[in-house]
């Protein structure tokens, strides 16, 4: 790749997506750049569809990043496009899974709200198990049809920490992400969202912590199927954010005053122990 494509992609990776940067940087060097470039072109949907922007301007956003993914190409002036069309000659990028998680920032613009938690993994598929298939095919896997629904269903899983972290900024956007059966079952309202001390809502919080962490169990199923590079790079990631998801389950009230992070240093430990290899994947339990 030009050193200044793989730079900038590189910097919107490590300043914007930290949490996956410690994974990214155990790849080596083509996987590393590559997996940069998926992330940056990610950032950018991500971004338009959180931009204050009004709504229409955020549609004709989206629409135009769809657009340039014909426009993906060694040669493009665009450094994101470009690195991509690079990263495309050694890895066979699923292309349409840009198109997945694009579909699913339009689903947080219509405001859509979940009834079911079937509903709820529709929207995580789109805008986290697209990102879980295209680094699967950077990764490689002797058996890509096995291992894709893994990957799809890892990505499912921190995006299901995400819904948890962020469930009282996205409250204040308008969004609420956990579903409705859900909230009745608890007997909660999604104003009970806003603060600490409203009734059932930590029950609330851990029982879907709880069914995060299955869908963790299943999906790292997927490390033993990669490379010892890539195991631990899809290992760090994983593991960031199932210790966030476990600190949220023991303080559920946290996320609901603040935002939950892990320090550097614990996420720095993470990747090492994911680097000096994998311990036994934990058995399976229903998703």
């Amino acid at each position: 790749m030009t050193p200044s494509a793989v730079a900038y992609c590189e910097g919107v990776t490590r300043t914007r997506a930290r949490n996956f940067w410690y994974g990214i940087r155990l790849l080596p060097r083509p996987k590393r750049e590559a997996l940069a470039a998926v992330y940056a072109l990610a950032r950018r949907i991500d971004d338009v569809g959180d931009d204050d922007l009004p709504e229409a301007e955020k549609r004709r956003g989206l629409d135009a990043v769809e657009r340039s993914l014909a426009e993906i190409g060694p040669g493009s002036p665009d450094p994101v496009l470009a690195a991509l069309g690079l990263a495309g000659r050694p890895f066979d990028l699923p292309v349409q899974a840009f198109r997945d998680l694009i579909d699913g920032v339009r689903m947080d613009l219509d405001g859509t709200r979940y009834g079911t938690f079937e509903e709820l993994v529709v929207y995580c598929r789109r805008v986290a198990g697209s990102v879980g298939r295209l680094s699967l095919s950077v990764f490689g896997a002797p058996d890509m049809a096995a291992a894709e629904p893994l990957a799809d269903d890892l990505g499912v899983a921190m995006q299901l920490a995400n819904v948890l972290r962020d469930v009282r900024e996205d409250l204040g956007r308008g969004r609420v992400y956990l579903p409705a059966e859900d909230l009745e079952r608890f007997g909660c309202s999604p104003d009970d969202l806003a603060g600490p001390g409203r009734v059932g809502v930590e029950e609330l919080m851990r029982f879907e912590a709880t069914r995060a962490e299955d869908w963790f169990r299943h999906g790292l199923r997927l490390l033993p199927m990669l490379d010892r590079r890539s195991a631990a790079c899809a290992g760090a990631m994983a593991g960031i954010y199932r210790r966030l998801l476990r600190r949220i389950s023991a303080q559920p009230e946290a996320v609901l005053e603040r935002r939950v992070s892990l320090p550097a240093w614990e996420k720095a430990y993470v990747a090492a122990r994911a680097l000096a290899g994998p311990g036994p994947i934990p058995r399976e339990t229903a998703a």
